[in-house]
């Protein structure tokens, strides 16, 4: 099972990505990316080039593991996608939702 906790950092590589990659490419790809948060529990979003599908590589206490979804229909959004996602944002996306504006209800900061 896939689930992400709520102050869970997720980063996204804004380029297309060869999906032959596995656990050393994208680990790769992230460390360069993102220098010294692979094992810092954060979650890692890749797509490839027709964006019909995700791959998520991730610190699972002991070990990288790699999530994947491949669409059977339809790709996934790149306009709501930065550098850095929300868990909100990043839920919207694997559930193929495009928010024309997303605004916190409240905000202790």
């Amino acid at each position: 099972m896939f689930s992400i906790s709520g102050d869970a950092r997720i980063f996204v590589c804004l380029d297309s990505v060869d999906f032959r990659k596995g656990f050393e490419g994208l680990s790769w790809m992230a460390e360069s990316l993102f220098p010294e948060k692979l094992l810092t529990g954060a979650y890692f979003v890749f797509l490839n080039k027709s964006c019909g599908s995700i791959k998520v590589l991730y610190w699972d206490v002991d070990g990288l593991a790699i999530w994947s979804k491949r669409l059977e229909k339809g790709t996934f959004s790149r306009k709501s996608l930065s550098r850095e996602m929300s868990r909100r944002s990043f839920l919207m996306l694997l559930e193929g939702v495009v928010p024309q504006k997303i605004s916190r209800r409240f905000s202790i900061k």
